[in-house]
C-alpha cells in the first residue's frame, strides 16, 4: 500500500497561498456548524518520526477557535496508562458532542516496538489487538462521532534528511533520539509495519487517508480539504438526520388526529404503540427457572461471612501484588439488596485497594459523550478493585425501557458491551456480573417496609413505584440481556435474593473462590 504512493509531488506556493486562503475560511465556518449540530470530531495524525506532526496540526488549528478543541499528545506513558487496557487512555478523550479532539499519535502504534518497550502487552491483548481497534473505532462512529484519520508518510531519504538538519542545530538535535535514529535505519521494517496497521485498521467507517509529505505545501492543503470536505459530509449526513426525524414526526401527529370514533382509536392506538414497542423475549426465560427460596440460617451465615471477608481480604493483597485489576457490576431488581450486599464485599479489603462508583442518571456532560465514556472513566488500575452499584447495563434496561435512548441505540449495545468486557478481559481484568434478583412479592414487601420506616424512607422513591409497575417489561429486558452478555470472558451470575444473608454469601464465595483460583 505505502510503497505504490507517489512521494514527488508537490504544490507551488502561489496556488497554495490562493487555495489555502478558501480552505481557512471554509474551517472557521465548519467549526461552529459542528457546535451548533452537536458533531463530535476526532482528528488523528500518525506517520513516520519527523513527517512533520506537531507542523501540520499548527497548520489545522490556525483558523479554529482554540475553545473549542482540544490536542493531546500520546508520546511517553506514565503508571495511569501502564496499569490500564490500552483504549482506556484514548476513550477518555474522546471528543463531546460539538468539539474537535485532535491527537498526536494514536492507538494504531500500540504494537510498534518502542511502544512495546515502553507499555508491554498482554498476550491476549496482542492477539485482539486489531479487532479491539476497529470495534473502538465503529462504536464511536455509529455514536455520531466523525474520525478522521491521517497517515503521513515520507521517504527514508528525506527522513534521514530531516533528521540531519535536527542533529546540525543544537537547539533542535534534542528532538531526535535513537529510536528516530532506527526507525529511519529500519525503514523497510517499519514500512511493512505501517502498511499492515492501515490493511487491518481500514474499515469503511474509518478509512485511512494517506498524505504525501514529503512537500509541506502539498501535504497541508491535503489535509485542511480532507478535513473540510468530511465535516461537510457530516454536517450534510445530520441534516438529513433531523429533516427524516422531523418528517416521522409530522406523520405521528396526523396519525394521532382524532376521528368520530375518538375513544376506540385512542385505544387501537395505545395497543399498537405498545405492540411497536414490545420487547423481544427470549425462547427460555433465565429468571423464571430461578429458585428463590434457597436461605441461610442466621449461625451459618455469620460463621461464612466473616470466614470469606477473611479470605477476600488476604486475596486483595495478592491481587495487588500480580497487578491483576477486578471489576464487579451490581444490577438487580430495586430494594434487591445491593447496597448491603457490595457493603459485605468490601468491609474487610483495603480502602486504599477498591473503589464503589453509585450510578444514576447521566449528567449534561456525561450525555455530551459516548454512553459508554463514564464508565471508562472510572475502570480500575491493575490491581484494584472497581465496584459498579449498576452499570453500563442500563443502556439495555432502564434506557430501553424508559424511551432514553432509541431502539437502534439499546440494540447495537450488546455487542458494544460484549466488546468492551473482552477488551477488558484482553487486559488481564477479572470480571464479576451479579444479578441480584428477587420476585415480586418480595419487592413489594420491602418497598412497604421502607416506606414505613423513617430511616429508610429515603430509598423508596416515587420512581421506584413507577418502575415496579412495568415489572413484566423489565423482566422480559433482562432475561435478553442475560442470554446476549453472558460470555465466557464474562459470565453472569443471577444471585438468588430473596433472603439477604443467602445472596451476600453467594456473591462473597464466588468473587473470593474466583480470585483464588485466578491468583494462585
Amino acid at each position: 500500500m505505502l510503497r505504490d504512493i507517489d512521494l514527488s509531488v508537490r504544490m507551488k506556493n502561489k496556488e497554495y497561498k490562493s487555495e489555502m486562503k478558501v480552505l481557512s475560511e471554509r474551517m472557521t465556518g465548519l467549526q461552529q456548524v459542528i457546535k451548533e449540530k452537536g458533531i463530535p470530531v476526532m482528528i488523528v495524525f500518525e506517520g513516520w518520526s519527523s513527517a512533520g506532526k506537531g507542523t501540520y496540526i499548527s497548520k489545522v488549528l490556525h483558523p479554529l477557535d482554540p475553545r473549542g478543541y482540544n490536542v493531546y499528545t500520546y508520546g511517553k506513558v506514565n503508571e495511569d496508562i501502564v496499569m490500564r487496557p490500552f483504549l482506556w487512555n484514548f476513550w477518555i478523550k474522546t471528543p463531546a458532542k460539538g468539539r474537535i479532539a485532535i491527537l498526536d499519535r494514536s492507538w494504531h502504534r500500540t504494537l510498534l516496538p518502542e511502544s512495546i518497550e515502553q507499555r508491554p502487552l498482554r498476550e491476549m491483548e496482542i492477539t485482539g489487538f486489531y479487532n479491539d481497534v476497529n470495534a473502538f473505532e465503529r462504536q464511536l462512529t455509529e455514536d455520531g462521532t466523525l474520525i478522521i484519520k491521517f497517515f503521513l508518510h515520507i521517504s527514508q531519504s528525506e527522513q534521514k534528511e530531516r533528521f540531519d538538519n535536527l542533529l546540525d542545530n543544537p537547539e533542535t538535535e534534542w528532538r531526535v533520539d535513537s529510536t528516530d535514529i532506527s526507525q529511519n535505519y529500519n525503514y523497510e521494517k517499519y514500512l511493512d509495519y505501517y502498511s499492515d496497521m492501515i490493511k487491518q485498521s481500514n474499515p469503511e467507517y474509518s478509512k485511512w487517508s494517506i498524505i504525501e509529505a514529503n512537500d509541506m505545501n502539498y501535504a497541508t492543503h491535503k489535509i485542511c480539504k480532507i478535513i473540510v470536505e468530511k465535516i461537510e459530509a457530516a454536517i450534510d449526513a445530520k441534516n438529513a438526520e433531523s429533516k427524516e426525524a422531523a418528517i416521522s414526526t409530522d406523520n405521528d401527529e396526523a396519525d394521532s388526529d382524532t376521528s368520530d370514533d375518538t375513544v376506540s382509536n385512542g385505544a387501537k392506538s395505545k395497543d399498537n404503540d405498545a405492540e411497536l414497542n414490545k420487547i423481544e423475549s427470549t425462547n427460555n426465560s433465565i429468571l423464571s427457572s430461578i429458585d428463590l427460596n434457597k436461605a441461610l440460617k442466621n449461625k451459618d451465615y455469620r460463621q461464612q461471612l466473616t470466614y470469606y471477608q477473611e479470605k477476600l481480604s488476604r486475596l486483595g493483597y495478592l491481587l495487588y501484588s500480580k497487578r491483576r485489576p477486578v471489576v464487579i457490576a451490581y444490577e438487580g431488581w430495586d430494594a434487591a439488596g445491593k447496597g448491603g450486599n457490595i457493603r459485605r464485599l468490601t468491609e474487610y479489603l483495603d480502602p486504599r485497594g477498591y473503589e464503589v462508583v453509585p450510578i444514576s442518571a447521566p449528567t449534561q456532560s456525561e450525555l455530551s459523550q459516548h454512553y459508554l465514556w463514564r464508565f471508562w472513566k472510572a475502570m480500575p488500575k491493575d490491581g484494584h478493585f472497581t465496584i459498579f452499584d449498576r452499570s453500563w447495563y442500563g443502556r439495555v434496561m432502564v434506557e430501553r425501557i424508559e424511551g432514553f435512548c432509541s431502539e437502534e441505540e439499546w440494540k447495537r449495545a450488546f455487542d458494544e458491551i460484549n466488546e468492551m468486557e473482552l477488551h477488558l478481559n484482553n487486559h488481564g481484568t477479572i470480571m464479576f456480573k451479579f444479578w441480584l434478583h428477587i420476585d415480586n412479592d418480595e419487592q413489594l414487601r420491602r418497598f412497604n417496609d421502607r416506606q414505613s420506616n423513617p430511616l429508610k424512607q429515603f430509598k423508596i422513591t416515587d420512581e421506584d413505584w413507577r418502575n415496579r409497575e412495568k415489572w413484566d417489561e423489565y423482566e422480559t429486558a433482562v432475561d435478553e440481556m442475560l442470554h446476549r452478555t453472558s460470555t465466557p470472558w464474562a459470565p453472569w451470575t443471577v444471585v438468588e435474593s430473596n433472603d439477604k444473608q443467602f445472596a451476600r454469601i453467594r456473591t462473597l464465595k464466588l468473587v473470593a473462590d474466583t480470585l483464588e483460583q485466578q491468583l494462585l
